[in-house]
């Protein structure tokens, strides 16, 4: 079981997907003009059954042909069902990430600006290495978010039904409707992007998503690790926010254990893989539906949607609950000042050599604005000087 997998649910379960793809299905059949109205009725498959089909839409159709009297799934093929039950889903997983990544940002955002000249040790390669400030690294983490959201917004947006009947040819829908203008009608339907003609066995919108989801999980992944890092007793830099009943020990009772910082950790090293298997699978989606592949990326795709949603949820919790120890940190630059200043020849305070920590706070800060707005309090960040007649790059 995967721990939070609470926070996911009804997103990606069997349940979900089976009520996906019964939408699929009652789209497809308004657009051949079969009036449906189920109501709240969802079928229940039978394993055995969907085993035996190689997949879950046989057994689906044959319990939606039981409640319907009319034309359903006529011109469509197994794979348009599921493809496109996925990209429904994937839906709602990328509203439900992006919100939770808003909140991980917000968080970062005021951390950046509090802590903007909070003085700590830089290092590099696990050593000392020059000063900078805590401000800076919640904006480097920062930067990872928002590029996350800027990949979730472009995939989200281009989300394609999938529509191609037994072959991709949309033959057997031609007889029964104008087939592009069905295709068309039917992603309108479903609120999804009808991409001009089937993709069967290019399977770029997932590998798309799937990339998308590893790099946000990457992003908080880093944030995780330094997190854990900073929180080790003996560096106590910075600590996850106390919640009754979290991070205790079976056997030892003063523990009070980095449990979302883990959690988020442990992601980051799963996605990975999860999206390296969706790679595999497009590599080898051959013919016109591949004999395994196909089949083999139901269950990573839908692993990884788990895997996001859960931990930007724990990524949200931890950021706004983060205990930040400025003192300790101060304390430690301090006593560390020989080698922390080594590299502009000694010195003996470290908050005089911070090179454009401040500026770079206020260069992701701007970036931030302009995506969700000031922040209550904010440090005002300047607008950088651009002489007259000339431009970024200088021409």
């Amino acid at each position: 079981m995967l721990p939070g997998s609470y926070r996911a649910a009804g997103l990606v379960d069997a349940t979900a997907l089976v009520r996906a793809m019964l939408d699929v299905e009652v789209a497809w059949a308004r657009v051949l003009g079969t009036p449906v109205s189920l109501g709240s009725w969802t079928p229940v498959l039978d394993p055995a059954e969907v085993e035996a089909a190689g997949n879950p839409v046989l057994p689906l159709v044959s319990a939606l042909r039981s409640q319907v009297s009319g034309s359903v799934h006529t011109g469509l093929t197994s794979q348009d069902v599921l493809d496109t039950a996925l990209m429904l889903l994937a839906r709602d997983v990328l509203s439900r990430v992006s919100a939770d990544l808003a909140r991980v940002g917000a968080a970062l955002a005021r951390l950046a600006d509090e802590h903007r000249s909070s003085v700590m040790a830089g290092r590099t390669l696990t050593q000392f290495a020059v000063p900078i400030t805590f401000g800076l690294k919640a904006a480097r983490w920062l930067v990872g978010v928002l590029d996350s959201l800027d990949e979730l917004d472009a995939v989200s947006r281009n989300l394609p039904v999938q529509c191609g009947g037994a072959a991709g040819t949309l033959s057997r829908a031609a007889s029964v409707v104008d087939p592009l203008a069905a295709a068309a009608a039917f992603a309108e339907h479903l609120g999804l992007v009808w991409p001009g003609m089937p993709w069967h066995t290019y399977r770029a919108p997932v590998t798309r998503l799937g990339d998308a989801l590893v790099r946000t999980c990457d992003a908080l992944g880093v944030m995780a690790a330094d997190v854990l890092t900073l929180g080790r007793p003996e560096i106590g830099e910075v600590r996850e926010g106390a919640v009754a009943g979290r991070g205790g020990s079976s056997t030892m009772p003063h523990k009070r254990n980095p449990v979302l910082s883990v959690l988020v950790n442990s992601a980051a090293l799963q996605a990975p893989q999860f999206g390296a298997q969706l790679h595999l699978c497009s590599a080898r989606a051959v013919d016109e539906r591949p004999d395994g592949a196909w089949h083999a990326e139901w269950p990573a795709l839908r692993g990884l949607m788990e895997l996001a949603v859960v931990a930007a949820s724990q990524a949200a919790e931890l950021t706004e609950g983060l205990e930040v120890h400025a003192d300790v940190m101060a304390r430690r630059a301090a006593g560390a000042a020989e080698d922390l200043l080594a590299e502009r020849g000694g010195g003996t305070d470290p908050a005089a050599y911070l090179g454009m920590a401040e500026s770079f706070v206020d260069e992701v800060l701007r970036r931030n604005r302009s995506r969700f707005g000031p922040l209550r309090g904010e440090h005002e960040v300047p607008t950088p000087i651009v002489s007259e007649g000339s431009d970024r790059n200088g021409d």
